[in-house]
């Protein structure tokens, strides 16, 4: 459970936002000032710290370097309420996460949050290279087959070095794990990390999380405010999906890689940035070349060092250790004994053909452990885990799965308009509902179990119209 500390002297304040964040599955603590604040990091340090620019006594941002000094990797989110927003881009190119102007809107408060607390564990868990002592305790990237040794070196090579680094593998194969291993061993570990997923924010959005803007810039762009790229300066900038960016900003990108500046939406000044670039596609670049989907300077200026990840179809022999490392990874974070599992679910396991690689793997054996009741898992509970399980020759010939036999009888119901549609929100709405029964209602573990941030599952609850029947304490995570 994430520990977030919000700092303001305004006690309703503080108490909407207990209430909120404590509905979304964190652990709230709060101060009227920011000595009181400073005392309890010193104590005990949060996930995150929501703090206010204008306070009693000391001020917002002398608080903030303090809490900067003792720990530099802490993300602090600032929020003033009033239309000078100096102190809070100060305070943002001395290292904070974000600022936020009062009065905020809840959507988009939650997403800053959970984009920050992200951030804050990236930038303070170390990721091991096939895994550690205690590998419920920490996250690893696991194998020793020959082409995960190669991916070994080239992380140690190339990490205490300034080189650009292109991550190249499927999904679901670690490129976000490598991506971490070479910020946290290289000379830049004890400065700012940000990721940036090139897919996942909307292409007008895009430009202006990436580079900023001014006051002015566009409609609503009622302050300035800072890019990612600028907030990490001294840092590491991690383009994830770069092979998604769209061609007209890929140009800005080739410009920040040559000339190590950038200019904000709306500006003229250029600003020097000391940024380190790590990227990462599934895509073919190659084949984007050739449609023009790519820049081809950009491509080359890139691939400095490329690391190619290979699918977990070349490397079946690490099955059996990353089975070890998941089943007592999830066991830990489910707070419940690891039950093992049976040779013949491991061998089951490697017949398999993944599309979705370790992810897939991993996904698995966390709902083989939910459903599990203390027995070692057996060949038949992976099958039901896992998508497509007849592919793992665990069913009896002939066998009709309930999910099939549920699709036929949809599509026997006829023709009507839509049919796909309903069908899957049908589907959606049983599987979300099934979760929560399985979570007893603790919508922070349903949504981890679904994939899903919980504003999505929340979302999803209300559009479905899902009754959830709790009690008290069932909603904080366990």
């Amino acid at each position: 459970m994430s520990t977030i500390l919000i700092v303001d002297d305004d006690d309703q304040l503080r108490r909407s936002f207990k209430k909120l964040l404590s509905e979304e599955g964190y652990a709230v603590a709060s101060a009227a000032s920011g000595e009181e604040a400073l005392r309890k990091v010193q104590r005990s340090v949060p996930d995150l710290v929501i703090l206010d620019m204008r306070l009693p006594g000391q001020s917002g941002l002398e608080t903030f370097r303090q809490i900067h000094g003792l720990v530099p990797k802490l993300p602090v989110i600032i929020m003033t309420a009033y239309a000078t927003t100096e102190n809070a881009i100060e305070a943002t190119k001395l290292g904070a996460f974000d600022y936020v102007l009062k009065p905020f809107e809840i959507p988009a408060m939650l997403a800053v949050i959970a984009q920050a607390l992200e951030a804050g564990r990236f930038m303070r868990s170390p990721v091991e290279m096939d895994g550690g002592p205690d590998p419920a305790r920490r996250e690893a990237i696991i194998g020793r087959s020959r082409p995960m040794q190669e991916v070994y070196k080239a992380i140690g090579r190339v990490s205490p070095t300034e080189a650009t680094v292109l991550i190249r593998g499927a999904s679901g194969t670690g490129k976000e794990l490598v991506a971490r291993a070479i910020y946290t061993h290289s000379l830049r570990a004890d400065r700012p990390f940000q990721v940036i997923n090139c897919v996942a924010i909307p292409e007008n959005l895009l430009e202006s999380e990436l580079f900023g803007y001014e006051r002015g810039a566009f409609t609503g762009a009622a302050h300035r405010r800072l890019g990612k790229i600028e907030q990490a300066n001294g840092g590491t900038v991690f383009l994830d999906e770069i092979g998604d960016m769209p061609f007209g900003i890929q140009s800005k990108i080739l410009r920040l890689l040559q000339e190590r500046s950038i200019e904000r939406l709306g500006g003229r000044e250029t600003i020097p940035v000391d940024v380190r670039i790590i990227a990462a596609t599934n895509r073919d670049l190659e084949k984007a070349l050739q449609a023009g989907r790519f820049r081809e300077d950009l491509y080359y200026r890139l691939k400095v060092v490329t690391i190619q990840l290979p699918p977990l179809q070349d490397r079946l022999d690490d099955i059996p250790l990353l089975v070890d490392y998941f089943l007592a990874r999830y066991a830990a974070e489910l707070d419940m004994d690891n039950p093992g599992i049976d040779p013949e679910a491991v061998a089951a396991l490697s017949r398999c053909g993944w599309p979705g690689n370790v992810r897939e793997l991993a996904n698995t054996l966390q709902k083989a452990l939910i459903f599990n009741r203390g027995a070692p898992i057996q060949a038949a509970e992976v099958a039901y885990a896992v998508e497509g399980a007849a592919n793992l020759g665990v069913f009896p010939r002939g066998a009709d799965p309930p999910a099939r036999r549920w699709i036929r009888q949809c599509l026997s119901a006829g023709g009507t308009p839509n049919r796909f549609d309903a069908a899957m929100d049908q589907f959606a709405s049983m599987l979300i509902s099934e979760a929560l029964k399985l979570t007893h209602g603790n919508r922070s573990r349903a949504a981890k179990l679904l994939g899903l941030s919980r504003p999505t599952l929340h979302s999803k609850i209300d559009k479905y119209r899902l009754k959830l029947k709790t009690t008290v304490g069932e909603d904080e995570p366990g």
